[in-house]
């Protein structure tokens, strides 16, 4: 209401001052009475567009009676101004009758602007519009025009001003052709006007509906109906074309400027008005393409769009990074040139009161004192005041009686406004491109910028692009106000979503690229694997004898590399296309380091390795192709390859994009060595620990399996059923160093770990079976010498069967943690030689003196090595956590027998050299007894046993043959070698 009272009194004062308006004299004061005009419109017509406007003045009145105890003394006027702006048009063509000479005579101006900015792309072509190279001899001569503000001033603005200006006073259309010739021009551009964000205004059923009810109207009727057709036939079109030339003018400007950033100087009007047409058609796209009225579409549908985006971008990007070099040569023109020119206007001058002489010497003055020492030092210039005095100035010499009539002399008038648009170089580039280039609209159109940017994710070429759409999210805060200050949380969280979403999108986009790349390599780098090579060696066997091969007609197996080889240059490959894609995209992620929306910084590259780990710790797991009904799983040397290829392709990212790959490394195959990851899945330590112990070992133990020390490889066996796996595959040295090489020194531990878990249960249940047996066992410890009485406790002595089982179980996993320490240790000897021979050294040299806990440090780390050692640090951890080949895998209790001896006379503080002593002793005396019996059973396998005996002497570090030899004596062990030696040949045969 007081906004209508203030607005209302102004025009009045304005009209009463006969105040003279000319766009290209004083621009100033004729753009913001044109814009006063549209705003007091807009205002109006979005009141009458509220549907409860009514019944919420009525609620605003009773919440003041209630709060003041009488009614607001404004309500009846309120009321009332509701009721008059019903139809809010048709009452605002009767109130401004009396300003009709005034608003008609600025719009008029604008026939020497409007017609010149609203041309088709072949006019601009053809002048070749914001070139810089088309004329290379003026390449450095500073761009000049009369009308410098009207250069940039927004299409959309001037349209708004037509329309609404001559529906307000339409009497003129009828006597004035200038401005009938404007009217339609307008008309034909667009079918629909921007009042407020998205809230649009359809002109032409509006304008008709108006004028249809004023006699004498019809050829404007008629007018207004041609338009239209006009409007929806070809506006789209030439928009279109518009869009397209501003494309490749604006690559040719970014790309000449971004080469010799010196040119923004004499060439800012050309970027400034680059940034204002690409701006216009941008939002009169965004607004027709949701308000479209014909049924083809295509000309409101631009794939592209993200091109014209991205290089007004990279123009502002220049501006921000070269803003001093601009201020140097402004500052220059404005006190070397500008300074001398106007003084000398202002010497001419005929006539000039003593108030406007005083304000032109102050501007000469402070353009005289300029320098360039005030750009090198930094200063902050401002000349708002300058401006706001020529602001001044002109509503002073605008009026019908003042002394010095701008009309007059409009010569002052041009040059004014060319010096202050040479200050805003100086002092206000921030301003000027959000006056130009400003797109925060798009807030308000999200479903319309997220469709935008799907299609540029979908089409190759313009993916690089793609950066542009976060970038836009920097601009949405320009659209807050003030006086409005609650909306800049929800404009400001808008903001922000829309950023993380573009980012995140472009980044998963990038990854399933990089995915498919890594598919294909790894398929590539399958191909290369020995096993396939069987085909080609038996192929070249074949070829050499001279047999038939095959089939007649069977196509040759295509080499590994073939892929490589080009017959044309032409042909493109699905790998060409994805690494193409990938590139682009890669581009724009790469553009900018970061962003900063809503004082939130975002960097799009930290996007992508997010991404990356994620996706490179499931595809890791997924290529161990793990089934858990089938308990199939890839071969360590396969994944192992796969891996690599993996690593490759992610390496070559560094190409592309500025990302730390090795961060990415470490983070994603660190945690592939511990049980879980950090998103609590299993990683491939965890699937490999259990697919060996659950599926390889327990097959051991069933008997179907066994392991060979000659080999060093657990051997499948001839049994029945056969297994869906072959053993040797899964457990021989170059598998078990591969295994090293993926999980790792944490992986290997936890492996062992695992293992000794397992150790740990059976010696649970053995603890039992000598607590069943402890007094029978206690009389044979003293009853050794005397071999009549061992013969009888022996018979006493119950499941002794069992005891060798477990003690066989305990054998074979010992076994297999053998073999996975010795390739751990060859795989760390090639990787950190230097650090493996120290920690060998050191425990080498450990003295036997040491104190235990010392030692058993010494000992964790050579295992954490994969170093042997004569306690085995893992087994004793197992154990200490308890407080309550042949083909039967036998020649594993070795191995058993004196690991778990060595663990539990630690654990119990006892000396492991004395007990194993202790232990020969009882052994020998009852293998020597065996050796004087003749019942068959008894000395069953007693060559067997006798070698199991040296084996257990062999494997120990505390028991010597000499120590053997002097208990039980060695021509048994020698003649036991022979016939166990015999008996596997006949066997054989």
């Amino acid at each position: 209401m007081e906004f209508k009272d203030h607005v209302c009194e102004l025009l009045n004062t304005i009209d009463a001052c006969q105040v003279f308006f000319d766009i290209t004299v004083n621009f100033d004061l004729t753009k913001n009475y044109l814009d006063l005009v549209v705003t007091y419109t807009t205002l109006m017509i979005i009141l009458s567009r509220i549907e409860e406007r009514k019944a919420i003045i009525g609620l605003y009145n009773y919440a003041h009676e209630m709060t003041h105890g009488a009614s607001d003394r404004e309500y009846p006027r309120l009321g009332q101004m509701i009721v008059d702006y019903e139809n809010p048009l048709k009452k605002m063509m009767e109130e401004f009758v009396p300003h009709g000479k005034s608003l008609s005579d600025a719009l008029i101006s604008l026939q020497m602007v409007y017609p010149r900015r609203n041309l088709s792309a072949d006019q601009w072509r053809n002048a070749q519009l914001l070139s810089l190279i088309s004329a290379p001899s003026t390449m450095l001569n500073p761009a000049q025009s009369d009308t410098m503000p009207c250069e940039y001033l927004s299409l959309d603005a001037m349209e708004k001003w037509i329309v609404f200006g001559f529906i307000l006073c339409h009497a003129v259309l009828n006597s004035d052709a200038a401005a009938l010739s404007l009217w339609k021009l307008a008309l034909q551009s667009s079918t629909c006007l921007c009042l407020f964000r998205d809230e649009v205004f359809h002109i032409h059923k509006a304008a008709e509906d108006l004028f249809v009810n004023i006699r004498g109207y019809n050829k404007r009727i008629n007018d207004i109906r041609e338009c239209k057709e006009q409007a929806l036939s070809h506006a789209g079109s030439m928009h279109r074309e518009r869009r397209k030339f501003l494309r490749s003018a604006l690559k040719e400007l970014a790309t000449v400027l971004a080469d010799q950033p010196g040119l923004l100087g004499p060439k800012a009007l050309f970027v400034f008005m680059a940034l204002s047409f690409a701006r216009d058609e941008i939002i009169w796209l965004l607004r027709h393409a949701d308000n479209i009225q014909k049924k083809s579409t295509d000309d409101f549908i631009d794939k592209h769009i993200a091109e014209l985006i991205f290089y007004m971008e990279e123009l502002r990007a220049h501006v921000r990074k070269y803003g001093p070099v601009m201020q140097r040569y402004y500052v220059q023109y404005l006190s070397g040139f500008d300074a001398v020119v106007l003084n000398e206007l202002v010497q001419n001058l005929s006539v000039c009161p003593e108030d406007e002489s005083i304000i032109m010497s102050s501007f000469v003055n402070t353009m005289t004192s300029l320098s360039v020492k005030q750009v090198e030092d930094g200063e902050v210039f401002d000349f708002r005041g300058m401006r706001l005095d020529w602001f001044r100035l002109q509503a002073y010499t605008s009026v019908s009686k003042a002394s010095l009539g701008i009309s007059d002399h409009k010569e002052l008038g041009k040059m004014m406004n060319t010096i202050i648009f040479h200050t805003k170089m100086v002092d206000s580039l921030v301003e000027m491109l959000v006056e130009t280039s400003d797109l925060s609209i798009f807030c308000f159109y999200s479903r319309a910028f997220e469709k935008m940017f799907q299609q540029c994710l979908e089409l190759p070429s313009q993916s690089r692009h793609s950066i542009c759409f976060p970038l836009l999210c920097t601009h949405f805060m320009s659209c807050t106000h003030e006086l409005c200050p609650e909306e800049r949380h929800h404009i400001g969280d808008r903001s922000l979503s829309l950023c993380n979403m573009f980012l995140d999108e472009m980044a998963k986009q990038a990854r399933n690229l990089i995915t498919d790349i890594c598919t294909e390599q790894c398929t590539l780098s399958d191909q290369l694997l020995p096993k396939h090579c069987a085909k080609t060696i038996s192929q070249a066997v074949n070829k050499k004898s001279k047999k038939a091969t095959g089939k007649k007609g069977e196509p040759e197996r295509e080499k590994p590399g073939v892929e490589s080889m080009r017959k044309n240059r032409l042909l493109v490959t699905n790998l060409d296309k994805l690494h193409t894609a990938l590139s682009e995209l890669c581009f724009s992620i790469n553009y900018v380091p970061n962003l900063v929306v809503w004082e939130h910084t975002f960097t799009p590259r930290e996007y992508l390795t997010s991404h990356l780990e994620i996706r490179f710790t499931k595809s890791i797991v997924g290529m161990t192709m793990y089934n858990q009904a089938t308990q199939e799983i890839a071969k360590p040397s396969e994944l192992l390859t796969s891996v690599r290829a993996y690593m490759t392709v992610l390496q070559s990212i560094e190409n592309y994009v500025t990302i730390d790959i090795t961060r990415v490394f470490n983070n994603v195959l660190l945690q592939q060595t511990q049980h879980l990851d950090s998103h609590g899945e299993p990683t491939i330590t965890s699937l490999y620990t259990n697919w060996y112990l659950e599926t390889l070992l327990r097959q051991v133990s069933n008997g179907h399996i066994a392991y060979f020390p000659a080999m060093k490889a657990f051997v499948n066996l001839p049994t029945e059923n056969e297994l869906t796996f072959n053993a040797e595959e899964y457990s021989d040295i170059s598998e078990m160093r591969s295994l090293s090489e993926l999980l790792g020194p944490y992986g290997m531990k936890f492996l062992s770990e695992s293992l000794m878990w397992h150790i740990s249960s059976q010696v649970a249940e053995l603890k039992k079976l000598v607590v069943e047996n402890m007094e029978v066992l206690t009389q044979m410890r003293t009853s050794f010498d005397k071999p009549d009485h061992m013969a009888a406790l022996f018979k006493k002595l119950t499941s002794v069967d069992s005891v060798l089982k477990r003690m066989t179980i305990i054998g074979v996993i010992l076994s297999f943690r053998s073999l996975a320490q010795e390739a751990l240790r060859d795989v760390l000897s090639c990787h950190i030689p230097f650090l493996v021979s120290s920690v060998e050294d050191f425990k080498d040299h450990i003295p036997r003196e040491t104190d235990m806990k010392v030692a058993m440090n010494v000992y964790e780390l050579s295992s954490a090595a994969g170093l042997p050692c004569e306690i085995d640090p893992a087994l004793v951890v197992a154990l200490s956590s308890q407080k309550s080949g042949h083909c039967n895998n036998i020649h594993c209790l070795a191995k058993a027998i004196n690991q778990i001896a060595a663990a539990l006379f630690t654990i119990h503080k006892g000396s492991i050299e004395d007990r194993l002593k202790e232990f020969l002793a009882l052994a020998s005396s009852s293998l020597l007894k065996i050796g004087q019996e003749t019942d068959k059973m008894t000395t069953r396998n007693r060559e067997s046993v006798y070698l199991l005996l040296d084996m257990i002497v062999q494997e120990s570090p505390f028991l010597t043959m000499d120590l053997l030899e002097s208990c039980f004596p060695y021509v048994l062990l020698r003649n036991a070698y022979h016939a166990v030696y015999k008996q596997s040949i006949s066997a054989n045969a």
